[in-house]
């Protein structure tokens, strides 16, 4: 065999991945090869492999059942973490964990963004003393990722399992997007489990996809397939600048889509529900809407977006999902948002209209002091520009926690069908006059009282008193909202971000 020939040989079985059996089973399950995968991901002929002969000598384990390297995706360039699925079942060896090490090493060195593309079994169990005890096995993975979190983008997407310690790689990714019926992860497998508590469960219960994507909050995005959830990356990849200190490429300036009038969107009475995102899609540029964790939480809407071509983040209480009240999922829904968004320079834009947080014994067990304090915490830590918007209702913390007055946003707007204030009028006449208006006998005395209460309490609230006492700093037509939010972001844009000097604060999370 000649050198050339011997070349070919050994770079063509490694290309080739596990054995034909293995292939067959992936495309059975409606599955694209890695190599496939990245192809569909990356521009083409962009992708440059590191360590495609690793482990080379062991026929069953060329490459170590991963492909790392980089590339460029819309002419940016990117690094990959890739597990091949026909090897071991994506499972994690000795060399698959130094690879994996030596590219997000090379990420941080060239401060370019880092997707992994995740379908793995886990580590392998037979050579648990090689990849789990050593500095610079597998703990080396997350510590890699705890120490980029903030200075480039990661973004994993779920193509199949993710179980045991695997399962923190999506955990410490920024953005994370599962294939419904293919993507799961968890720390104890279902016959783990079994064998540990008695719990029957399937993967899919468990940790499948939707499940994460719809309660735990884990995923970001559910795609319907493998090409949806390679978009949907690049997709969440075009908002998000290289690194932590590059700004966000500019695009075409596109007017918001064609819509009703949001005169007649926003309801007058602060009782009636309609669809916020009709604000957003009036507001923002054509087309440039990628929400994140659209089905969890969905009281709250966290969504990219651009506007005169720049790209932001919004951040938006839903009236027709609970009234748009606040609760501990939807504060760690925002909390999460607006840190990515805080991480990598995106200006944020708060849409409020709600009635505050949510009360009640079931929230209170579920910890929501503690995980709105996070959530406020994290407003007030953020130091890129923040806009509030008063759509509607401003009321309690509900208010804060969405960058209102007291957690100093850059500019306050607010739309002449603002109220804001510590309560809506129903609760507040009830906590203020409570007694007296259970002294009135006569049902219709005391209907006509706290008509009148109401009334009065309501006038308190008046958005032009608010103005006038410089509370807002400008009330604002809903036709006129995006001009306004244009010019303010224009003057923005040079804002200094100074920090508190301190070496980090303590959230109880």
């Amino acid at each position: 065999m000649t050198m050339r020939e011997k070349f070919e040989s050994t770079v063509g079985k490694a290309l080739e991945g596990g054995s034909e059996k293995y292939r067959r089973k992936l495309a059975e399950q409606h599955k694209h090869p890695v190599r496939t995968r990245l192809q569909l991901l990356l521009d083409p002929d962009s992708f440059v492999e590191n360590g495609l002969l690793a482990r080379n000598a062991d026929a069953d384990l060329v490459t170590d059942a991963i492909v790392t390297g980089s590339g460029t995706i819309a002419d940016r360039p990117v690094c990959v973490i890739a597990n091949d699925p026909t090897i071991k079942a994506g499972a994690w060896g000795r060399q698959t964990i130094r690879k994996i090490t030596r590219q997000q090493e090379m990420a941080e060195a060239a401060q370019c963004p880092l997707i992994y593309l995740v379908d793995s079994a886990g580590a392998r169990l037979n050579e648990q003393f090689q990849i789990f005890i050593d500095r610079q096995h597998a703990g080396r993975i997350f510590w890699n990722q705890s120490r980029l979190s903030g200075q480039i983008p990661q973004i994993c997407i779920l193509f199949g399992p993710s179980p045991a310690g695997a399962a923190y790689i999506p955990a410490f990714c920024d953005l994370v997007i599962m294939v419904e019926g293919h993507a799961s992860a968890f720390l104890g497998s279902p016959r783990m489990v079994k064998m540990a508590t008695g719990e029957e469960a399937t993967a899919e219960s468990m940790g499948g996809a939707r499940m994460h994507c719809t309660v735990s909050g884990l995923g970001d995005y559910l795609a319907v397939d493998e090409a949806d959830a390679l978009q949907t990356a690049a997709r969440y990849l075009s908002y998000l600048p290289q690194n932590w200190r590059a700004a966000s490429a500019a695009a075409d300036v596109h007017q918001p889509a064609p819509g009703e009038d949001l005169w007649g969107v926003i309801p007058a009475s602060h009782t009636r529900a309609y669809d916020m995102r009709k604000v957003i899609t009036g507001v923002f540029d054509e087309g440039s809407l990628a929400e994140v964790k659209q089905l969890f939480a969905p009281e709250l809407i966290c969504t990219f977006a651009r506007i005169d071509g720049h790209a932001v983040g919004v951040v938006a209480n839903q009236p027709i999902q609970k009234a748009g009240t606040l609760n501990g999922d939807s504060s760690d829904k925002g909390a999460h948002f607006v840190q990515l968004c805080d991480a990598y320079g995106l200006p944020l834009i708060f849409l409020c209209d709600t009635p505050g947080f949510m009360v009640g014994t079931e929230v209170e067990r579920t910890g929501i002091i503690r995980r709105g304090a996070k959530y406020l915490a994290t407003i007030a830590a953020c130091s890129v520009p923040r806009i509030c918007v008063v759509i509607r209702k401003a009321y309690g913390a509900g208010y804060f926690a969405m960058s209102g007055g007291g957690f100093q946003p850059d500019a306050i707007l607010a739309l002449p069908h603002a109220r804001m204030g510590i309560m809506g009028p129903e609760a507040a006449i009830n906590a203020i006059h409570f007694n007296r208006l259970e002294a009135i006998a006569d049902e219709s005395t005391k209907a006509a009282e706290v008509q009148r209460l109401r009334d009065e309490y309501t006038e308190d609230l008046n958005v032009y008193r608010a103005a006038s006492e410089f509370f807002v700093d400008s009330v604002v037509a809903p036709t006129s909202l995006r001009h306004e939010l244009v010019s303010r972001l224009r003057l923005l844009r040079t804002k200094a971000r100074n920090d508190v000097k301190r070496h980090h604060p303590v959230i109880r999370g």
